[in-house]
């Protein structure tokens, strides 16, 4: 299974986290890990296919240069990076056709195969919306004209390499960032949404995409039924959503102890 991440040093920490929950959860799959990066020391990376290779997976580390988007126009504080896993299918290898990519700030807490597996042959991408008016319509609004039915989450992405490929240009993109830039809050998210929206399959987001600052609302909403225990046996993805993280001194939220536990044995 291929899965990809892109971090920097900052984020080593939580990737390690997110990945030790992967492979103690799908302990029968095999998973390749490819690494976008650019600025990563070389005890970092060392540090890294040790940790994977500990748990019978194999890293591949792809730099990304310098030389590459000279020409991307960047904004504040995003750089570069951000346009990493919308043009993954560039650095990636040819043979490659499909790739999950996750973030660094997610728990996986059970199988993940009926995810890597569902068909997104006519898609570029699968991912999960938060179905919440209020989001949904403010983003709709913030990034008119694009018609924008669903903002999806790009926290969790299938991607279909082949089809991207074919129809993904950077130049759209680079583009698009120019003449929206006074637009954009979440400059890869809002990319994917404006441009690619309607090449999107929908995924549950409750079983993979769980935001875990939504507890209550997701139990309240489900009459109950969407509760801790529903939470632990079912949903396969809890991701971090926001600025406020768990591996941070004053986080705290219904799942922060979950998380704690996996960053103990991870970082052990």
């Amino acid at each position: 299974m291929n899965i990809l991440v892109t971090v920097d040093s900052n984020y080593i920490s939580p990737l390690k986290v997110m990945l030790k929950s992967l492979f103690i959860n799908n302990i029968e799959e095999e998973f390749t890990i490819y690494l976008l990066y650019s600025r990563l020391k070389d005890n970092e990376l060392d540090d890294l296919k040790s940790f994977v290779s500990k748990h019978d997976n194999k890293l591949e580390a792809i730099k990304i240069g310098d030389n590459y988007f000279n020409d991307a126009p960047t904004l504040m504080h995003y750089t570069k990076e951000m346009y990493y896993r919308l043009l993954a299918f560039k650095f990636l290898p040819q043979e490659l056709d499909k790739i999950l990519y996750l973030d660094p700030d997610i728990l996986v807490i059970n199988k993940i195969i009926d995810l890597y597996n569902i068909d997104i042959e006519n898609y570029l991408f699968a991912a999960a919306y938060h179905n919440k008016i209020y989001i949904r319509e403010i983003n709709r609004l913030r990034l008119s004209p694009y018609e924008i039915d669903k903002y999806y989450n790009s926290g969790v992405l299938v991607m279909n390499l082949n089809l991207q490929r074919n129809i993904i240009d950077e130049k759209h993109i680079f583009d698009f960032v120019r003449k929206n830039k006074s637009k954009l809050i979440m400059p890869d998210q809002d990319i994917l949404n404006a441009l690619y929206s309607k090449s999107i399959k929908s995924i549950d987001e409750i079983l993979y995409n769980y935001d875990a600052r939504f507890y209550n609302y997701y139990k309240i909403l489900s009459s109950g039924e969407i509760d801790m225990d529903y939470v632990i046996n079912n949903t396969i993805i809890l991701h971090f959503c926001g600025k406020k993280k768990p591996w941070h001194k004053k986080y705290s939220g219904k799942f922060h102890s979950l998380y704690k536990h996996y960053e103990k044995i991870a970082l052990a």
